[in-house]
């Protein structure tokens, strides 16, 4: 029968909606990646910096023409920018991406190391943002229209008007000099390995950097969230509730928190490039020894290999932050599940 053949097929379409979306991303993805690889090289080729140059440092007045050129020729800057193209996306296509000539090392190497430490800044400034955020639209949307919804809306409003250096300038100063309650740069205390420092030493350098960071986040998050839990604060199921007794706090964080967090959730998912944007900030001004810190020195030094290693590596992220971000609107609204 008609009814019952459209019940299963809508069935079957709500058991496959998670294997289109992962098909139709990989397609994406697929035509992505080489209009991405193509743009990055050219621009990493028409950087005004002189890598030869940049490789020799303050030894260059020492160096001389058949130097550069032997140096140039030794790491095929000599050839043609299309000729340097598909040499590099031949040992892509290997699992070769280039030795660094910043680091003098292999760029699958150099990320391999330093992934660890930008996931755990990153990671921690997501769920710090993504608390501090959250928690503060729900309680602007419970005090909605009193000095407590006014504070926070202007807190929030000043924090995306804020430049992020300004920001860390502004912590170091406070916490690291004025106070001196917490360290001012690096991931462990100086002479110190990972192993040597401990897991409470680590965790005190993480603090100022992952507060760098999660300020790109909260600002965004504290606005829609409040959105979102004003608009269930306002339906007639709250107000039923309200009429028996539960107040507007109980109501926006037990109730309205279910309405915002997954709209929440998918637009902090969205912003993974923001704070992989703003890591790189943090990195140099703490010295955090993370992919972004890395990124500024081969974009001084023009050191091509490793800015499209790590250029790639972060696409990838972004990718997928956003396939995260569709898969949480899905989760959280079924009726997005058979969107064409």
């Amino acid at each position: 029968p008609g009814p019952a053949r459209l019940e299963m097929d809508l069935q079957l379409m709500a058991r496959s909606w998670l294997a289109r979306l992962l098909l139709e991303r990989l397609i994406r993805l697929f035509w992505l990646l080489p209009l991405a690889m193509a743009g990055l090289f050219t621009l990493v080729s028409l950087a005004p910096v002189d890598p030869v140059q940049a490789y020799v440092g303050a030894r260059v007045a020492q160096v001389g023409p058949e130097q550069r050129a032997a140096i140039a020729a030794a790491w095929g800057l000599d050839a043609p920018a299309p000729e340097r193209f598909w040499l590099w996306l031949s040992h892509l296509a290997t699992g070769d991406f280039g030795t660094s000539m910043t680091y003098n090392a292999p760029v699958l190497d150099l990320i391999a190391q330093r992934a660890g430490a930008s996931l755990a800044l990153i990671g921690t400034a997501f769920f710090l943002a993504l608390g501090l955020g959250f928690s503060l639209g729900l309680l602007a949307a419970a005090m909605r229209g009193r000095w407590p919804d006014r504070l926070i809306r202007g807190f929030a409003v000043l924090l995306s008007a804020s430049p992020g250096f300004w920001i860390a300038i502004l912590l170091v100063t406070v916490f690291a000099v004025g106070l001196g309650w917490l360290p001012a740069c690096c991931a462990t205390p100086p002479g110190l390995t990972a192993a040597e420092a401990g897991l409470g030493a680590r965790l005190t350098h993480l603090i100022l950097p992952a507060v760098t960071v999660s300020v790109v986040g909260i600002s965004a998050l504290i606005l829609h969230s409040r959105a979102r839990a004003v608009t269930f604060l306002e339906s007639p199921a709250a107000r039923h509730l309200a009429a028996h007794g539960a107040s507007p706090l109980r109501l926006a964080f037990r109730y309205g928190a279910r309405h915002a967090l997954g709209p929440a959730l998918t637009v902090h998912l969205a912003g993974a490039g923001e704070l992989v944007g703003g890591s790189v900030l943090a990195e140099t001004i703490f010295a955090w020894p993370g992919l972004g810190q890395a990124t500024v020195r081969a974009a001084t030094g023009a050191d091509a290999p490793l800015l499209l290693g790590i250029a790639l590596a972060t696409l990838l992220f972004v990718f997928c932050g956003n396939l995260l971000a569709d898969i949480a609107a899905r989760l959280a609204d079924p009726r997005l599940r058979d969107m064409r």
